[in-house]
């Protein structure tokens, strides 16, 4: 299967923090990291989520659309983009497992 320029792309990624449950840290990264992904124009339909499944042990997770493949890689290199991934995620993140769907 290969992925075409022209459909929506659906980016999530689940993850668990360092930070405590409930911490100041924990509900400032989530708050952040919505406030400075979705300041990105080519992102559409940002959610944040509490993951409550017990068939995982991550904690959260992101999830964004974008209209095409081109959006998705702008995103990727979108300096704002860039420096939330190594001053926070990259710091704050303990595991995470992202996934790319194509509808």
């Amino acid at each position: 299967m290969s992925i075409h320029n022209n459909e929506t792309i659906i980016h999530s990624v689940i993850f668990s923090l360092k930070h405590p449950k409930g911490s100041e840290e924990e509900i400032r990264f989530l708050e952040d990291g919505r406030a400075i992904l979705t300041s990105i124009p080519v992102v559409k339909h940002f959610q944040v989520f509490r993951q409550v499944s017990p068939k995982n042990d991550y904690s959260f997770g992101f999830s964004m659309e974008f209209a095409n493949l081109s959006d998705y890689e702008a995103y990727n290199i979108h300096p704002s983009h860039a420096s939330f991934v190594s001053e926070r995620w990259d710091v704050e993140v303990e595991k995470f497992l992202e996934i790319d769907y194509q509808k």
